[in-house]
């Protein structure tokens, strides 16, 4: 039986010293059928193993459902990284960060009253058992033990970073993980910490193997690791080669020779690493998360991370230079991929959304209003992502709407007109209102959930208490608004497509601007199974679908400039419709020959 062990120095691979080279590369924000390619790449890069985390709201979007085909076919994954001859670590949570909604925890988990976060809470182990009773038979007939590529198991994550609870109370959370895990898998269990006095010391458990996640000076940060692993193989989980974007923020990079450099003296000094990312993909549909450290910021869509594969696919300088170094250590495949995936640019075209449908006629399709006598949150309402219409009257004499706190961007309008916003980021949560009797509506957009600290768990929408100048609000119709017809929001819902399809030319022309919040509608030709790049040059919010697959949000904030639309998605003649939330210049999309993923601090 084949085995996999953590020795007195080194991780024995069958009883023989394995150096782990690894790279994250999650299913998850990858088209299914491009995942084959994109191991295959790693595989060409010397790596000899893929991570990837397994985000528990993905698979259940609701209490009581666990999906694992199509996108979500965790097993099919993994059996594509046996196939091209690599290992795989694998990192089900429940928590895993990630820059993910959530940080893969479901919001229906916190609508439990009382439930727990992150600790030995009775109602949140249970629903931890139950995921990990559909989730980890996955992983278990997976094992090495089984014959599988699955070497090693994370328990948890970088949970010295998360809250103040005791250590007693710490390690009897993390014990119970450990015990519900056991049932299931026999492979070595381990956990990850930032590489810091404070995080190594909250985070383990004795027994666990301890590794840490760092991007630089990897000398100092393996000597710190080794204070708390005295015996055993030194392992990078997390050597992060790039960094996420934000809305509204620069492009980040990391600069190849310094990553490169760090890599030689981790691999030299005979550690193991994880390259995080090695591909990052795309935050497709609504699935990105949100930071909250004073001031809330989204995750941009693109999570191409400045990684050695592109979001696209293609081989960078990074990949070139990485490779170079892991081949002083490890053998590495004669062959390369090519220097670019398309081999040539991508099709370039623009395309005229001539119908035009404003949201208030699309209304009825979407949902059905709830009256309540106090303002709730979208979590109330089982709405866990996605937009909610609020309504109330207001009066000449109200004057103002103050909320509690808008979670996470409202736009405010009376009887039609625009009002204003309310914005989490900014702190907004009033606007003036004018002189006159009318109907009140918000737009709630739940931008991302937060995936990292305190927040962790917050519902969503408009949180009380609302008042105005001169009066609470507590008279209120709220219609959460079902865009898709699956329950993860990811195909456009049938009923609006044929209204769009259906409806006669709804714009003055391709050049004539095109005022408030509405869906656009149109069709291209192209070539099908080319990857392209839709560029966005006039709109201003909203999110875009091409053949009814969500491909994720758009931002005029920036730094994502363009927006992947992987090929399997693309035919010969292709629908598009997008939902912009203020207006655009002109109903017409550019499709460009190469991505804009934004300026950078440089």
């Amino acid at each position: 039986m084949p085995t996999f062990e953590i020795g007195e120095r080194d991780f024995l691979l069958d009883g023989r010293p394995m150096q782990v080279i690894s790279g994250a590369l999650h299913y998850f924000r990858v088209h299914p059928e491009q995942w084959a390619d994109r191991i295959r790449s790693a595989r060409l890069m010397g790596l000899n193993t893929i991570e990837t985390y397994v985000p528990w709201n993905f698979h259940s979007p609701e209490q009581g459902v666990f999906v694992t085909d199509g996108r979500r076919d965790l097993g099919r994954f993994l059996d594509l990284v046996a196939a091209e001859g690599l290992y795989a670590i694998v990192r089900p949570g429940p928590y895993i960060c990630a820059e993910w909604d959530g940080g893969g925890l479901p919001a229906w988990l916190f609508a439990t009253p009382g439930v727990g976060v992150r600790r030995a809470e009775p109602q949140f182990l249970a629903a931890i058992a139950r995921y990990y009773a559909d989730v980890l038979p996955i992983v278990a007939k997976r094992q090495v033990t089984a014959g599988g590529p699955v070497l090693a198991v994370q328990v948890e994550n970088e949970y010295g970073a998360y809250g103040d609870d005791s250590p007693e109370q710490r390690s009897e959370y993390l014990t119970a993980l450990v015990a519900m895990v056991r049932e299931h898998l026999e492979v070595p269990l381990f956990t990850v910490d930032q590489a810091s006095d404070e995080h190594l010391a909250h985070g383990g458990l004795p027994g666990l193997h301890k590794m840490a996640s760092f991007g630089s000076r990897a000398a100092e940060r393996l000597e710190l690791l080794r204070r708390y692993q005295p015996t055993g193989p030194l392992m990078c989980m997390e050597f992060w080669d790039g960094w996420f974007d934000s809305w509204g923020l620069e492009h980040h990079v990391a600069p190849v020779q310094t990553n490169a450099a760090d890599l030689a003296d981790l691999l030299g000094a005979g550690a193991s690493v994880n390259l995080y990312m090695f591909h990052g993909g795309t935050n497709l549909g609504l699935t990105n998360g949100a930071n909250d450290k004073g001031i809330y910021r989204p995750i941009a869509t693109s999570y191409d991370y400045d990684a050695p594969l592109t979001e696209s696919g293609a081989p960078t300088a990074k990949y070139a230079a990485l490779r170079e170094v892991i081949s002083r250590f490890a053998p590495v495949p004669d062959d390369v991929p090519p220097p670019a995936r398309p081999a040539r640019p991508a099709p370039v075209l623009d395309v005229v959304l001539g119908r035009r449908v404003p949201l208030a006629e699309a209304l009825p399709l979407l949902g059905a209003p709830v009256t309540a006598d106090h303002l709730p949150t979208m979590d109330e309402l089982g709405q866990w992502t996605g937009f909610a219409l609020y309504r109330t009257r207001v009066t000449a004499s109200d004057g103002v709407l103050s909320v509690g706190e808008a979670r996470d961007r409202a736009l405010v309008s009376l009887d039609g007109d625009p009002v204003g916003v309310l914005d989490r980021a900014l702190h907004q949560n009033a606007v003036a209102l004018p002189a006159r009797d009318g109907v009140l509506e918000l737009l709630v957009e739940d931008q991302g959930r937060v995936n990292y600290g305190a927040r962790i768990g917050e519902p969503k929408g408009l949180v009380g208490p609302a008042r105005t100048a001169v009066r609470d609000l507590d008279a209120w119709e709220v219609t959460p608004l079902r865009l898709g017809d699956d329950p993860f929001g990811e195909t456009l819902s049938e009923p609006l497509a044929e209204l769009l399809r259906v409806s006669p030319d709804g714009v003055a022309g391709p050049a004539a601007p095109a005022p408030g919040t509405a869906f656009f509608h149109g069709t291209f030709e192209t070539e099908a199974g080319a990857d392209h790049f839709l560029r966005f040059d006039g709109w201003t919010k909203g999110l875009v679908w091409v053949n009814g697959t969500l491909l994720g949000r758009y931002w005029s904030a920036g730094p994502t400039g363009t927006l992947y639309v992987p090929g399997p998605l693309v035919r010969d003649v292709n629908e598009v419709v997008v939902l912009e939330l203020h207006g655009t210049a002109a109903p017409v999309l550019q499709f460009v020959a190469e991505p804009d993923l934004g300026h950078t601090e440089a």
